[in-house]
Formats: C-alpha cells, sequence, structure tokens
C-alpha cells in the first residue's frame, strides 16, 4: 500500500468494521440494509455530495435465495412416490409440479430472470449514488464505483467447514458432497415424476387406440407398463416398481441437503465484511480521494459512487440502475468498477465473464486491471489475476448488458471456503493492509482508463 495513501485504506475499514459489528447482516430489502444506505449516504454528505437514493421492489427467494425451496420439492416429491405407487394419477400432478420447478429454477434461480417475482414476498430495495463532476462541470463520460451492501443468507454446510479451516480442501469436498448429492436427489425425483407420468399417460392412450403418430409412443408404453420386456429373464418395470420402495428415502435425504442449504434466520446471515462491506467503503474512498484532490480528477470525467442493493438475490439492484437509467447519461459512455469483496491478499482478480449468465465483461478494462495488478507488483494465486464467475452472477453483468464497459474485481480465494456467505465474514479475519492494496489498485485503474480515453473515446463493451 502507497504510504500517502493509508489513511483512507484505515477510514475504508472503519466501514466495514461499521457494517460489520454495528449494523450487522443485511439480507436483501432488510432493515439493515437501508440502515447501511442512508448510513453511506451520510458518508457522501459529509463530503459535499448530495446522496440520491432510489427504491425498487425486491423478492429475496424468488431467486437464488429461494434455493432451499428446490430441497423442500424433492423431499416431498420423494414421499408422495409411495402415494402414487397405488394412485396412478397423482404421476401426472407430480411431474407438473417438477416441470414448473425446473423452469423456475433455471429461469430465476440460474439465470436471475425476474418474471415469476410477482408470485413470491416482496421487500422494498434501495439504491443510493452520489456524483462528483468536474470543477468547471463538464463530462465527456462517467465512471461509476460500485459495489453492493446486502448480504448472504448463511450457506451452512460451508459455514461447518468452519471446522476443517486448517485443513480447506477437506472442507471444501464435504460441502460440495453434500451439495452435489443433494442436486442429484432433487433432479432424479424430479425425472422419475416425469417419467412415471409419461409411461401411465402413453399407455393410458393406448388403451383407447392409437394412430400412426402416437402409436409408436403408446406401444413402447404398453410393453413398459405390461413388463412384457424381460431383460435377462426379469422385468424391468417390475424391478423398477420394486426400487421405488427404498429410492425415496434416499432422495428424501439427499433433498434435505438442498433444503438446509441457506438459514432462513436473519440473525445467522452473513455480517459481510469482504462481501461486500469491503467494495462499498473502497467505492466511498475512491471518490472522497477525488474530491479532496480534484487536481487528481481525470479530464472531462465525471466519477458516482453507487451503492447497490439487492445484488444477492440475484443482481435485482444492479438490475434497477441499469432499467430506470437507461434513457440518461448516467448509462451513456459509463465505465464500471465494480468492487466485490477486497479481502484475500493472496488472490488479487479481476472476473472477466459470469458463466451461467453468459455474460462476458469488457476486455479493455480486464488488460488494464492486470497492468495495474502488475505495476504495483501485487502477486496472485489465481491464474494471470483473472478468473470467470462459475456459478451465480455480479453486478458486471446488468452493468455490461445495459453498453457499459465493466468488470468486476475481487481479492478473494475462488475456493467456496467457510467464511463465504457465512456468519463467519467478519473484520478481524483480513486487515488495513490488504484494503489499502486494492485502494491502490482502483486508483491506478482510473489513470488508465482516463489515458485510454483521451487516446481512443468511449468504444464499448468489447470482448476477446
Amino acid at each position: 500500500m502507497k504510504e500517502e495513501n493509508r489513511k483512507y485504506a484505515k477510514e475504508a475499514f472503519e466501514i466495514i468494521e461499521h457494517a460489520a459489528l454495528k449494523i450487522g447482516s443485511r439480507l436483501p430489502g432488510s432493515k439493515n440494509e437501508r440502515k447501511f444506505h442512508d448510513y453511506m449516504a451520510d458518508k457522501l454528505r459529509e463530503i459535499g455530495i448530495t446522496p440520491k437514493q432510489e427504491e425498487f421492489f425486491v423478492s429475496p427467494r424468488s431467486g437464488i435465495g429461494g434455493l432451499p425451496y428446490a430441497g423442500w420439492v424433492g423431499i416431498i416429491l420423494s414421499v408422495m412416490i409411495y402415494f402414487a405407487l397405488n394412485n396412478f394419477y397423482l404421476w401426472f400432478l407430480m411431474a407438473f409440479v417438477g416441470i414448473i420447478f425446473v423452469i423456475w429454477l433455471v429461469s430465476c434461480c440460474f439465470l436471475y430472470s425476474t418474471w415469476l417475482d410477482m408470485f413470491f414476498h416482496r421487500e422494498i430495495s434501495t439504491n443510493t449514488y452520489g456524483e462528483l463532476l468536474p470543477e468547471d462541470g463538464k463530462y465527456d463520460y462517467t465512471i461509476i464505483l460500485s459495489g453492493h451492501t446486502d448480504t448472504s443468507w448463511c450457506w451452512k454446510h460451508s459455514e461447518n467447514a468452519y471446522w476443517d479451516k486448517d485443513k480447506p480442501i477437506k472442507g471444501v469436498i464435504k460441502t460440495y458432497g453434500k451439495v452435489g448429492f443433494g442436486a442429484v436427489c432433487v433432479f432424479l425425483v424430479v425425472g422419475i415424476c416425469v417419467a412415471m407420468a409419461v409411461i401411465y399417460g402413453a399407455q393410458f392412450i393406448a388403451q383407447f387406440g392409437v394412430n400412426a403418430k402416437t402409436g409408436d409412443v403408446a406401444q413402447w408404453a404398453q410393453n413398459a407398463y405390461n413388463w412384457s420386456r424381460a431383460v435377462q429373464g426379469r422385468y424391468s418395470f417390475a424391478v423398477f416398481n420394486t426400487i421405488l420402495l427404498v429410492l425415496p428415502i434416499i432422495t428424501a435425504i439427499g433433498s434435505s441437503f438442498v433444503a438446509m442449504w441457506g438459514d432462513k434466520n436473519e440473525q445467522n446471515a452473513s455480517r459481510g465484511a469482504m462481501d461486500n462491506a469491503s467494495g462499498i467503503a473502497l467505492s466511498y474512498e475512491v471518490i472522497k480521494y477525488f474530491k479532496e484532490n480534484p487536481d487528481k480528477m481525470p479530464k472531462n470525467c465525471r466519477i458516482v459512487d453507487l451503492n447497490v442493493g439487492s445484488e444477492e438475490s440475484g443482481l435485482r439492484g444492479s438490475m434497477a440502475f441499469t432499467k430506470e437509467h437507461k434513457n440518461d447519461d448516467l448509462t451513456e459512455n459509463a465505465w464500471n468498477i465494480n468492487i466485490d469483496s477486497v479481502a484475500d491478499k493472496d488472490y488479487f482478480e479481476v472476473v472477466i465473464k459470469d458463466d451461467w449468465q453468459g455474460c462476458r465483461f469488457d476486455a479493455d478494462l480486464e488488460r488494464v486491471f492486470k497492468e495495474t495488478f502488475n505495476e504495483l507488483e501485487i502477486p496472485s494465486k489465481s491464474k494471470n489475476h483473472c478468473i470467470h464467475n462459475p456459478v451465480g452472477g455480479c453486478d458486471s453483468t446488468p452493468m455490461t448488458r445495459a453498453g457499459i464497459k465493466s468488470v468486476t474485481f475481487a481479492a478473494q480465494n475462488p475456493m467456496l471456503t467457510y467464511y463465504y456467505h457465512t456468519w463467519h465474514d467478519m473484520p478481524d479475519r483480513f486487515d488495513e493492509e490488504t484494503v489499502g492494496n486494492g485502494f491502490d489498485v482502483v486508483l491506478g485503474v482510473i489513470e488508465k482508463i482516463a489515458a485510454f480515453q483521451e487516446e481512443y473515446g468511449f468504444n464499448g463493451p468489447q470482448k476477446k
């Protein structure tokens, strides 16, 4: 960390401690999330920047926050199998429920679609931002510094890995083992329900005659239903029905691991020191730096400090922000440095893609970050200071889709750790020096953005 920036690192760490220790967990749409927004609004006022707050509806459990529902679907369908074995009409109902469940899971939990939000309980969340203009008030482009204010529900299996923190590989295996087994069980029981509904449905049709289009399917169902095709002297469908006397017990146990994944108790939720009070604090300290040092402001540049709400429920805050400002200059000629979790000193990295969202972030910003890491001689165990976000998503996705040049900056172990999305995410786990290095990185990147802007102008999101 550069010595001249130490005071900003110290102040940033104080904000992190206030968020984690005095406010605590900040679930999407909660009172504590709003407290943190109001706190940061007051901080902006302290340095002479007028904050603006924009409210929006969020359904915290409609997206990734509702993943425990997947476990309950698996448990309920597992139990219902025993009733369906004596009443085949139930297979049709169970298959319908399973198909609706998969549609919700893929569209809302994996792809973060909002179209089913209306069917879930809603809360009011907030985006808070402040603008710093050049002294003459004229600007050609905007740099948005963003971080999210909310925290995640406590992931129980990750939290349990705390007891293996001295053997992190063992903790990761145990965590992924439970969740992986649970996921297989949930999809298996849904698949069984759909398959049985198809067999009984086609067989039912076969009883009333068939035509050329349905003949093959109906004949297959008739063969399966009547167990007329022997497999090595045994009747496959009969054997499968026997297996169904035991298999639901296994799928119910596995599904329970998914059901208990996210602890609904707000008191047990993540305190969010790393994820993401660190990003909020750094965004604020950078805009404060330029407020106090106007001679360092990039030429013809406006800087925005954006505190995003409800990221953990499916990027709802950044979606609301880009939608609200799609027709004004906050999203025109704009660069976004999304700061999300700066705490692990050995893992400084730039996140260049959300794999689940299928969104590749800006290649120019990727290069600028890597150059800055190298110039500051900041090491990282991440390959080439670069990672993909393999699951979930980050606020760079809505920004990129809105035409903003964006990447996400993080200093976080990409492995699933005991402190990620658990109440163990506390400030005593990392230090001021790491946060200060993050501050230096952001300043270096802004300097390079300014140089790029002067040489090339704004060229929109670029992919390799």
